[in-house]
């Protein structure tokens, strides 16, 4: 980056408002540590990001851990009112195009906000895990009502296949997230779409139902 445009940065953020200089911060830090992980995501490098000198992150938030805490609640708790939402509406293959697209839109933009819930990085003890635990819960309890009220519609209950059932769940999203995270030019429209299009071929019968 030349000098000029590193000072127009700097310039760019003095004066500016507290609630939208942290908003800069945090949209900084979202980004380092879900590419990088808590571990290895920097402090330095999200202060660059921001413009900013470093000592304001601590001034605004404290710590680095105080700092990943704030993303990953403005990320966990976007993720699980989405999918909460996405809920409502008839138990069958349907919820599970409208669970993933609510995802897909709920990430716009974001994606690395997945990494931040589900980071292998964060000590294993410790308010950090601790928090990103609840979030996983609460989206793993989600589809797993999801998965167990479609199979008894089916009538299709039986434990061992609803088990197994929520497991290839858990691991279709997971799957398109890192998908989407590999094709960055992808828009939450056309990941919808591409959902769609694959649903239609594999339960045209659902699909169609769907449209109606």
């Amino acid at each position: 980056m030349s000098k000029q445009k590193k000072a127009a940065r700097a310039v760019g953020t003095k004066g500016m408002p507290r609630a939208e200089r942290e908003k800069l911060i945090l949209d900084a830090a979202a980004q380092e540590f879900g590419a990088k992980g808590y571990a290895r995501g920097s402090t330095a490098v999200v202060a660059a990001q921001a413009g900013i000198s470093k000592p304001m992150i601590y001034e605004y938030f404290g710590s680095k851990d105080s700092l990943y805490l704030t993303c990953l609640d403005h990320a966990g708790s976007r993720l699980v009112e989405a999918v909460a939402v996405s809920q409502k509406g008839p138990s069958d293959l349907t919820r599970a195009a409208r669970t993933l697209e609510a995802i897909f839109r709920a990430l716009e933009s974001r994606v690395h906000d997945w990494a931040l819930v589900y980071d292998t990085t964060l000590p294993a003890d410790g308010p950090l895990h601790a928090a990103a635990a609840v979030y996983r819960q609460e989206l793993n309890r989600l589809g797993a009502v999801g998965v167990a009220e479609f199979l008894d519609s089916s009538r299709a209950g039986e434990p061992l296949d609803t088990d197994f059932a929520t497991h290839l769940w858990y691991g279709t999203v997971s799957a398109a997230v890192a998908w989407w995270r590999h094709h960055p030019d992808q828009s939450a429209d056309d990941m919808t779409a591409r959902f769609e299009r694959i649903f239609a071929v594999l339960y045209p019968q659902a699909a169609a139902a769907e449209r109606r």
